[in-house]
């Protein structure tokens, strides 16, 4: 174990460790049906996650006309309110999440989160399943606060892997995510990354571009040993 290539490894959370578009299409329905909006399968939620819960919202309401800002703000203050009530009714870790966590750790290995869903919400629910104190790190979308234009800094931003990288001591990092958001935070944070294609995936394995690329958790660790 001691040749193990990485010292700390990261993850995205949506589509990546937790399986979690349901709940967040419930939330989104709940905020369309407010505005008088026709409602989306839950199952959809899966083409519209990646940028945060404000993209997820602004994308299922742009596709049926848009809304003036301040109405569309109302909508999702009322999203972010229902999802932190409801946020891990459906939410599960994907098959061998657990499995995976606990070989890393028996490497010695730091593993964290990285996602652009606020720090808030990640924490509650990973605590909600139990995994939290699993992680020396979790990065939400909101955590590094906003830039010059009032933009949060978050993925494709490489900072968040920056941080990440520091709050871990240092060493070798390397990223496991599902959209082209991760993608482009790890290539532009100079960190090797490997698309986890069994998620929410804008584009497919060749599309995103990643350093391997892997069907199931249960791939991770050879790949990174490959690596």
């Amino acid at each position: 174990m001691a040749d193990f290539p990485f010292d700390i490894v990261a993850f995205d959370l949506d589509g990546t460790l937790l399986e979690t578009h349901r709940d967040l299409g419930t939330a989104v329905n709940h905020a369309l049906a407010l505005g008088g909006f026709d409602t989306i399968p839950v199952e959809s939620a899966t083409e519209i996650i990646g940028g945060g819960a404000k993209a997820m919202l602004q994308q299922a309401i742009d596709r049926q006309g848009g809304l003036p800002h301040d109405e569309f703000r109302k909508l999702y203050k009322a999203m972010l309110a229902y999802y932190g009530e409801n946020n891990a009714v459906h939410t599960r870790p994907y098959p061998h999440a657990v499995e995976v966590l606990d070989a890393l750790a028996a490497r010695g290995v730091a593993t964290g989160v990285v996602t652009n869903k606020f720090e808030g919400f990640a924490r509650d629910i990973l605590g909600k399943l139990g995994l939290l104190d699993r992680f020396p790190f979790v990065i939400g979308g909101d955590s590094l606060g906003k830039d010059a234009e009032g933009n949060y800094i978050a993925k494709p931003a490489a900072d968040p892997l920056l941080k990440a990288r520091e709050l871990a001591g240092g060493g070798a990092m390397v990223f496991i995510g599902d959209s082209s958001y991760d993608m482009k935070a790890a290539r532009a944070a100079g960190v090797p990354v490997i698309a986890a294609c069994y998620g929410y995936c804008d584009g497919t394995a060749a599309e995103l571009g990643a350093d391997a690329a892997i069907d199931s958790l249960a791939e991770l660790i050879p790949a990174l040993e490959r690596l």
